[in-house]
């Protein structure tokens, strides 16, 4: 996401969650602001630039970001989660997708919220669950880039619309996706 983003001439700076992840030694490499989090489960207003961020993009991250960060991205905030939201909140989504059967995964970008991937939607996609499919192989062969794809378009609707749409998530449709044992 950082490579596709920059590629398409946007200014970024990088909050990222350990210092020496491929997200922090490519903003590195590339010059870019860079700050790695105290606490890398929570992403707070002081962790992001001193001035204004028009869009924040949290792409497949577990940390959360507070209500004051938020609030500093003067046009979005939004973020990927590879499942078709409401369905499979939380952070093991890929493999609820496996566990219960679904024969269609899918991702979506969402406005970050006070709720966990409880956010209006911007965008969402699908795919079809092979049987060979594990969490590995779903990730990589759909999911992955289908984040990036989403998330490029979402930008992109920000960049010439000047806002990205936002539906509300069915209610009804809610399943959570806690992580599962290793015995599971």
């Amino acid at each position: 996401m950082f490579r596709l983003l920059r590629e398409a001439g946007h200014d970024l700076s990088v909050t990222a969650t350990n210092g020496e992840d491929a997200l922090a030694k490519a903003a590195r490499a590339a010059g870019v602001p860079l700050t790695v989090l105290a606490e890398p489960r929570r992403v707070e207003a002081s962790d992001l630039p001193a001035d204004s961020v028009d869009v924040l993009v949290a792409a497949h991250t577990h940390a959360f970001v507070s209500k004051d960060a938020r609030a500093k991205a003067r046009i979005a905030s939004i973020g990927y989660h590879p499942s078709l939201l409401p369905r499979h909140r939380g952070i093991a989504a890929v493999e609820w997708t496996l566990r219960e059967k679904d024969p269609i995964a899918g991702g979506s970008v969402y406005h970050l919220s006070g709720g966990m991937d409880a956010g209006q939607l911007a965008a969402q996609e699908w795919c079809f669950v092979y049987p060979d499919d594990d969490a590995g192989s779903l990730w990589r062969r759909a999911l992955a880039p289908m984040g990036l794809r989403l998330l490029m378009k979402v930008v992109g609707e920000i960049e010439t619309r000047g806002y990205a749409d936002a539906f509300d998530q069915d209610p009804r449709a809610v399943t959570l996706a806690p992580v599962l044992q290793a015995a599971e």
